[in-house]
């Protein structure tokens, strides 16, 4: 009997993995959202209970949070359409320059036509991108629209969770569900809070290298850099590639030194910032397995695309802090650490 155990435990939680994830992945377009806000949650609580502690009612002062990251939005729109536009407007020059490398290219080496680089038709496929555009922000719009709903329910029910913890259990008990909770959305918010500073920092370094050596679109670069930044590893490569190939079309022929120098101070601030800067300020116990970021990188990608890839790691951070605060749960919080901790004590 108890050897039958044994093996039904596992089938079940597998099963129950997989029928988790398939709900996740049916029910993404209400989930994803849900997720995004509860995250947003977490960041801009502070500044709800800052107004609470100053005898601000939950309904105003929501509003004001809601306000603000509604601005906040309506700026971020506005920048992307004006970055567009003036992508739209730089495109016969760039569309010269990519002809002129391809000349040359096939000069020294014979592609066959359906490879060949000139082949492509770049307008139509910009024209493509264009014309898809409307239809992301149609989409990009609902969604927000169902994180600001989910937000505003999250934010209002905040002030009063500890007082119905308290009623719903015990004192004793209720005490200790307090502390629990109190302990995980503390170091939730602190993660969250340093990981967004960082970001800032990072995209405004990018920005300003990249201004001074006289890079288009810096500040469009700095922005990217600043969300792949919440990707470790993997995003900030994929945030280094397109400044680095628009630096070879832009200065292409005579100052391609410009495009090495790019690259190579663009990785030197990712590897500073997200080797030593980040692993002081979030402390070694925060730290995550290589192993889990990669799983949880690409587990979540797979299920939400790109949001799913950017929610990854906080997502990972999240559930490790949740078992680090529940004792029955510590095992699987050290196991999803890095471990480095532990070997410094030994």
């Amino acid at each position: 009997m108890q050897q039958n155990q044994r093996v039904l435990i596992p089938l079940v939680g597998i099963i129950a993995l997989v029928a988790a994830g398939f709900v996740l992945k049916t029910a993404q377009a209400v989930i994803l959202p849900l997720v995004i806000a509860w995250f947003l949650s977490y960041i801009l609580a502070p500044l709800v209970n800052f107004l609470d502690r100053h005898h601000v009612p939950p309904g105003p002062s929501v509003a004001v949070v809601l306000l603000i990251l509604m601005g906040f939005f309506y700026l971020a729109g506005l920048f992307v359409y004006s970055r567009v536009m003036a992508f739209a407007d730089e495109y016969p020059k760039y569309a010269g320059q990519l002809n002129q490398i391809a000349s040359g290219f096939t000069h020294h080496v014979t592609l066959p036509s359906w490879l060949s680089f000139k082949a492509i038709d770049w307008q139509q496929k910009i024209s493509g991108w264009m014309v898809s555009l409307p239809l992301s922000f149609g989409i990009f719009f609902k969604n927000l629209l169902l994180v600001l709903i989910f937000l505003v329910f999250m934010l209002l029910g905040k002030p009063y969770f500890q007082t119905k913890i308290e009623h719903a259990f015990p004192d004793a008990q209720g005490k200790t569900v307090n502390q629990v909770t109190a302990s995980i959305a503390r170091q939730i918010s602190r993660y969250l809070f340093i990981k967004l500073l960082l970001s800032v920092l990072t995209g405004v370094l990018v920005w300003l290298i990249l201004q001074l050596m006289g890079v288009d679109f810096s500040i469009t670069w700095g922005v990217l850099a600043f969300l792949l930044n919440f990707i470790p590893t993997v995003g900030s490569i994929v945030a280094t590639i397109p400044p680095v190939l628009l630096a070879f079309v832009q200065f292409y022929p005579d100052r391609l030194w410009i495009a090495v120098a790019v690259l190579s101070i663009l990785m030197l601030v990712h590897q500073t910032i997200g080797n030593f800067i980040e692993p002081k300020l979030m402390g070694e116990n925060l730290n995550l397995s290589p192993v889990v970021i990669l799983l949880s990188l690409v587990f979540w990608g797979w299920l939400w695309g790109i949001p799913g890839a950017l929610l990854s790691v906080p997502i990972a951070a999240a559930v490790k802090i949740v078992c680090e605060n529940i004792e029955m749960l510590k095992p699987i919080s050290v196991l999803m650490g890095s471990g480095k901790h532990y070997n410094k004590n030994s």
